[in-house]
């Protein structure tokens, strides 16, 4: 069990009756962390957050283990530091440690369906972002939601807002001319499509401010009285924005931010009548949910996504969902339903004619990331399956296509980067550690360009994996002092 509620957390504080984390203690062990390591990582992420005031020893570490509370952010910072370590949701009760009381418009993520509240929460949330201007210290107030907590308030996604409740309604006071014209609203619309682009090409390191700054001025104007047609286009463009701040946060590292954002953006979805749109914000809360080892999660959300626009979808944006749930059957270790899902990615991506209208948050899914979806849910499989040479075999000709594809593409460096590293790993499960050097080494020019914390992660983990397996080896080694040269650890995304 944790300390006791009444425990003092205070420097040179005294409890008579503290006892030894040791819910705490049990991860401690199973991090393979030193103290001194642990506390370096805090105050690592600390002064990432801009929380410079912490300064964290193996003293205080020793202190935690035996029984002390530590003040916010620590309990936030250790929640995600484990969470990364272990690959799955760590939460702070988890680890034996109190957190501070959250007002309900910053955390959780079951929050009213209706226009005006969506509003308020998106301005307040953006607001308290903007005005931090600290990367990552308003994640220390949020909790990622898992499990039924999460899957049960997105359902009502789902069920009709009953009129009059929606924010774009249009009474008889506003059936008047708006504020806002055409052109200016296909500005705002276009803005948004070339905040994506950046996105793309740079990470989400980049431009997350301005994201976020952009998403709080188009929240200035659902405020003031709009005609239903302006709003259910600002409504929309909210969304997209939203979605995007989550897409960045979550790149980024900033999950618990990223978790918000994309639930924000769903509810704005839901005002703007768009379930495409909803559909696709579902999507990047499964793959934030597979990355953080929830593939049960990922495809109650890939599920929800897909009975939601089953009607009013494209056929790419039904096929983005289909290889998205392949990535959550790859996760649970059901091969046969990963190769019906890889199956109905590919036919019905070929069902998309060419020139048909897409609307622009769904031209992501190419050629290119269709093949690279499909090659990781492989890839994963044969990971899930105890490195099976199988599934490793079937991952490698799509993650080639994959890699080959992408770097003929200029606008999307991310990803090239990270099919490069995917390459990588798949040489690992074919133990060819030559073949995964070469490999990760060309995916370090790249990771030194986009500002993306998932690209230094995963290089950084790759090449981690391949040192320690075959360490001997003259190609690895030569990795391994370059990636220390070209993207040391104290490198940020920021």
């Amino acid at each position: 069990m944790g300390a006791p509620v009444g425990g003092n957390g205070g420097p040179g504080g005294t409890d008579a009756v503290k006892q030894p984390n040791a819910q705490l203690g049990s991860w401690f062990m199973r991090s393979g962390w030193s103290k001194g390591e642990l506390a370096r990582q805090v105050n690592r992420r600390a002064r990432q957050m801009g929380a410079h005031h912490i300064s964290t020893d193996t003293s205080r570490v020793r202190r935690w283990l035996d029984g002390e509370q530590p003040r916010e952010p620590i309990p936030r910072i250790l929640s995600e530091l484990f969470s990364e370590r272990f690959g799955c949701v760590v939460g702070i009760e988890e680890l034996g440690l109190r957190s501070a009381h959250q007002s309900p418009s910053v955390s959780g993520v079951d929050l009213p369906w209706a226009g005006a509240q969506t509003v308020g929460l998106i301005s307040e949330f953006s607001r308290s972002d903007l005005m931090l201007a600290r990367r990552g210290f308003l994640g220390t107030s949020l909790a990622l939601a898992a499990g039924p907590s999460l899957i049960e308030p997105m359902q009502r996604w789902l069920v009709p807002v009953p009129a009059g409740q929606t924010g774009a309604e249009e009474p008889d006071r506003l059936r008047r001319h708006a504020r806002l014209s055409e052109p200016e609203l296909d500005l705002l619309e276009s803005t948004t499509a070339m905040f994506r682009q950046w996105d793309a090409q740079c990470g989400g390191g980049l431009r997350r401010k301005a994201v976020v700054g952009q998403l709080h001025e188009v929240t200035d104007l659902l405020q003031e009285p709009q005609p239903a047609p302006v709003a259910k286009r600002l409504f929309k463009v909210a969304a997209e924005l939203a979605e995007l701040a989550g897409w960045m946060s979550y790149d980024i590292g900033l999950q618990p931010t990223a978790q918000k954002y994309f639930v924000l953006a769903l509810h704005a979805s839901k005002e703007a009548g768009d379930r495409p749109l909803g559909s696709y914000i579902l999507s990047s809360m499964s793959r934030q949910m597979i990355h953080l080892g929830r593939p049960d999660d990922a495809l109650e959300l890939i599920h929800l996504a897909q009975y939601g626009s089953r009607e009013t979808a494209t056929p790419r944006t039904q096929a983005m969902l289909y290889a998205m749930e392949a990535r959550a059957y790859a996760g649970m270790g059901q091969p046969s339903k990963v190769k019906r899902a890889v199956r109905m990615a590919e036919d019905t991506f070929s069902d998309a004619l060419p020139g048909e209208p897409e609307p622009d948050w769904i031209r992501f899914f190419s050629e290119a990331e269709l093949n690279a979806e499909n090659a990781h849910s492989y890839r994963d499989l044969a990971y899930v399956a105890g490195r099976s040479p199988t599934y490793a075999s079937l991952a490698e000709p799509v993650m080639a296509r994959a890699v080959e594809l992408f770097g003929k593409d200029a606008e999307h460096q991310r990803s090239y980067a990270l099919n490069l590293i995917g390459m990588a790993t798949v040489h690992l499960l074919q133990k060819e550690p030559e073949a995964c050097a070469a490999m990760a080494q060309q995916a370090i020019p790249f990771a030194r360009q986009v500002r993306s914390e998932r690209v230094n992660t995963r290089l950084r983990k790759t090449v981690d994996t391949a040192a320690r397996e075959f360490g001997e080896v003259a190609e690895v080694i030569r990795l391994s002092d370059e990636l220390t040269r070209q993207l040391p650890e104290s490198a940020e995304a920021v």
